[in-house]
């Protein structure tokens, strides 16, 4: 076992241990709802639960809460479980809340039968007039009292189907003075006509996740059901409901919660991410913009810098918020020991060598990563005609800057020394091209005296006859606040970033000709990308990952 500090949730169930559970009978569970994708806050749940499962050697359960068939689909199920698989992560058994729809359905027969369940007959409203508030008791629906053989026969109707929805819910009878107001007779079941994505037509009567939760995780022989911070007044509610079935035959789940991932810039209410999609904002889940796994995938992000950010930030028992910073720290760390360095230009301008031999080309040696010592050199092609970046020139210049002017030297990476000797404009007054003169004496790595000379800036460049097009997309953060989730009384995507997305043209060294998507690069003085598809035979297009350098301190 390692020998960091355990946390809170370690430490109880350590004490568990000590206190005579056996760790054989450990078992943990993540049980994502498939309405949506899973993101960013979610993968710490995924850690934590399969991290306590490769600690203890206890198995995992992956389990679907699919009780409301209004919103769940079979494309959620199947891209929750690419994106737990992509992490890196195996589950023991896979599971799904409808699997224990009959035997929820005759528990809460059982219920009804011992008096603690009944069927009310007052619609939404009604029912949610009579809780009350946290200082003021609320009122007994008058159909608490019904008798033990009515509700039985109702309920038994109401899965019949004979009855309309929103007609009658079963509700527990719990306690309407309570000072948790989950336990003022919490709704167990209504009546849905709605197909469901496994069962199809089999039910019309539903159970609520209260219900639900714990009497699967019971089912299941869970051990320790994690949950966030906002399900910490659901526990009283989850153990009503297992006393409520005592004797319990097997193992008792006990529920334990912790804090919640919140990152600074970032919703991750799977409601609001929707709205972004429906409301064009976003391109769909897997947007590189959105937080979800699927969309840090796609922007390149490592399954190894995902898990090490959620490790950082740690597993708390109070809510904070966490800089974006530290995710693309984590993601820059990672990175940089794998990811092959390239040469790419993102917005380009040609640069002429007047005095390079004309129609001569000839290679340089890079290194393919100089912090791998395996990762060995490529060759690239070059010649008088290349293509820089347009910022890395500029006509006029004060001291600090350390490109590329008019009668200054700058060293082109793994290349020669040039001198910027004069600009072509088009008619708009626009830089067309910039000519220069070189050292034919400097060529890096070629041993010679010139070769050594020092200057202080240095350029990234491709030759203009064998780079190859490639189309970049440049994110930014997608909100201009930093706690977009907690903005009262306006929907976050008031304040969407109008710049969270920049297209570029540009063109990158021959060496990437035949990767694949999903190959990750550095690219040099630039930033991190990843090749998101080819678009045709003639251009490859990338998604920036993260700059070499923290940009969020200053936002």
């Amino acid at each position: 076992m390692s020998e960091r500090p355990l946390n809170f949730i370690e430490h109880i169930i350590e004490e568990d241990i000590k206190s005579g559970m056996s760790s054989g009978t450990l078992r943990f569970r993540f049980p994502p709802e498939p309405n949506g994708h899973l993101h960013i806050g979610h993968i710490k749940a995924i850690c934590l639960n399969f991290n306590l499962g490769d600690r203890y050697k206890a198995p995992v359960n992956l389990r679907f809460d699919d009780t409301n068939p209004i919103k769940e689909e079979t494309q959620f199920v199947e891209a929750i479980k690419k994106d737990i698989a992509w992490l890196g992560f195996k589950w023991d058994k896979e599971r799904y809340a409808s699997d224990y729809f009959q035997q929820l359905y005759e528990w809460a027969l059982l219920l009804i039968n011992k008096g603690l369940a009944y069927v009310d007959s007052q619609n939404s409203e009604q029912i949610a007039g009579q809780k009350g508030t946290p200082t003021v008791a609320g009122e007994n629906s008058p159909f608490r009292n019904r008798s033990i053989e009515e509700n039985r026969s109702l309920f038994q109707e109401m899965k019949a189907g004979k009855f309309e929805a929103g007609a009658h819910v079963l509700r527990a009878k719990i306690d309407m003075a309570a000072s948790n107001m989950l336990l003022r007779d919490p709704v167990m079941y209504r009546i849905l006509y709605q197909s469901h994505h496994r069962t199809g037509n089999e039910w019309c009567i539903y159970p609520m996740y209260d219900w639900t939760h714990g009497e699967s995780d019971y089912i299941e022989n869970i051990s320790h059901s994690l949950c966030s911070l906002e399900f910490k007044p659901h526990r009283d509610l989850y153990d009503w409901f297992l006393d409520a079935l005592s004797p319990l035959k097997t193992i008792r789940p006990k529920q334990r919660e912790f804090a919640r991932l919140n990152l600074s810039y970032t919703v991750t209410s799977k409601r609001k991410l929707k709205n972004l999609i429906d409301e064009g904002h976003v391109d769909g889940w897997d947007d590189p913009r959105m937080p979800t796994i699927s969309g840090l995938r796609k922007r390149g992000y490592t399954p190894e810098s995902l898990q090490n950010f959620v490790n950082t930030a740690g597993v708390a028992k109070r809510e904070n918020l966490i800089d974006a910073s530290l995710l693309e720290f984590c993601v820059r760390e990672h990175l940089n020991k794998v990811a092959p360095r390239v040469m790419a230009v993102i917005k380009p301008v040609k640069l002429t060598i007047k005095n390079y031999p004309k129609g001569k080309t000839e290679t340089v040696l890079a290194e393919n990563n100089p912090e791998d010592d395996h990762a060995g050199h490529r060759e690239i092609p070059f010649s008088g005609e290349l293509y820089i970046e347009q910022e890395d020139f500029r006509e006029e210049a004060n001291r600090k800057f350390f490109r590329l002017t008019i009668g200054k030297e700058v060293r082109l990476k793994n290349a020669y020394i040039i001198k910027g000797e004069e600009v072509i404009k088009d008619t708009n007054g626009d830089i067309k091209e910039i000519i220069c003169s070189y050292d034919p004496l400097s060529k890096s790595g070629s041993g010679t005296e010139e070769s050594q000379r020092k200057v202080k800036g240095t350029l990234h460049w491709v030759t203009q006859a064998h780079a190859l097009p490639i189309q970049v997309n440049l994110y930014d953060r997608l909100f201009t606040v930093a706690e977009p989730d907690k903005i009262k009384d306006q929907d976050p995507s008031e304040h969407i970033n109008p710049n969270s997305l920049e297209v570029s043209n540009g063109f990158i060294e021959p060496s990437v000709l035949d990767a694949q998507p999903g190959a990750r690069y550095q690219f040099q003085r630039m930033g991190y990308f990843i090749l998101d598809r080819k678009k045709d035979k003639d251009q490859l297009i990338f998604n920036k990952t993260v700059g070499l350098r923290d940009t969020w301190k200053n936002g």
